[in-house]
């Protein structure tokens, strides 16, 4: 029952930490940050028909929660080996 709600705010957290790590490198305003801004429009164009295509073939909404869990984690780990 809480299964939905429970991911959602496990993303929400988790997401908050790559969006500190992104606004932290895009603040530099070097080459690396001209990159992870062209990365970030990149992952939410691909995100919008990511979403549309799962929930047209009838994955679950928890599923596609989980899927944008992996992704935050892996930029997470991405962007903390780069500092």
């Amino acid at each position: 029952m809480f299964a939905p709600w429970l991911s959602v705010v496990r993303l929400a957290l988790e997401s908050s930490e790559v969006i500190g790590l992104r606004v932290a490198k895009l603040a530099a305003g070097d080459i690396s940050a001209q990159h992870e801004a062209r990365l970030i429009v990149t992952e939410k164009v691909s995100a919008v028909f990511e979403v549309g295509t799962s929930l047209l073939l009838g994955v679950t909404a928890t599923n596609v929660i989980n899927q944008f869990r992996d992704q935050v984690a892996a930029n997470a780990r991405r962007l903390s080996a780069e500092n």
